[in-house]
């Protein structure tokens, strides 16, 4: 799995979902050594802003990232693109949290769920720029 599979993702997206709405954007970093996320979203009435860097892990083989939010947290998640099927593992790919989502043939939506042990909300994501 290399950094490069993300490409589908690089640009803004309109996130939408049952509590929750706002804008993500994928942009490379430094001649593609990192992706870099910029998240705006509101959560049940709470603004919430962060910044992730996506990268590739030599010691897992594995695409993960640190995302630090606008309340000082440091989260991590480990990516995968896989044909049009994105998963996104909070932690490692052992982990029951995680989002499933699938784009369309023209990678301009994904629509998918995070997931977890007694819980989850779908989110869908489209293009706009």
């Amino acid at each position: 799995m290399s950094l490069s599979s993300l490409a589908p993702l690089i640009g803004t997206w309109k996130v939408e979902g049952p509590g929750h709405h706002g804008t993500v954007s994928y942009e490379w970093f430094e001649d593609g050594a990192f992706v870099v996320q910029r998240v705006e979203l509101t959560n049940d009435g709470e603004n919430s802003r962060g910044v992730e860097y996506i990268g590739f892990d030599t010691d897992t083989g594995t695409l993960r990232s640190h995302y630090f939010s606008n309340t000082g947290k440091i989260l991590e998640y480990t990516y995968q693109l896989d044909g049009s099927t994105l998963t996104i593992w909070f932690g490692g790919t052992d982990s029951p949290a995680k989002f499933i989502g699938e784009f369309d043939s023209g990678f301009s939506v994904s629509t998918g769920a995070w997931q977890w042990p007694g819980g989850g909300y779908e989110s869908t994501m489209t293009r706009v720029g």
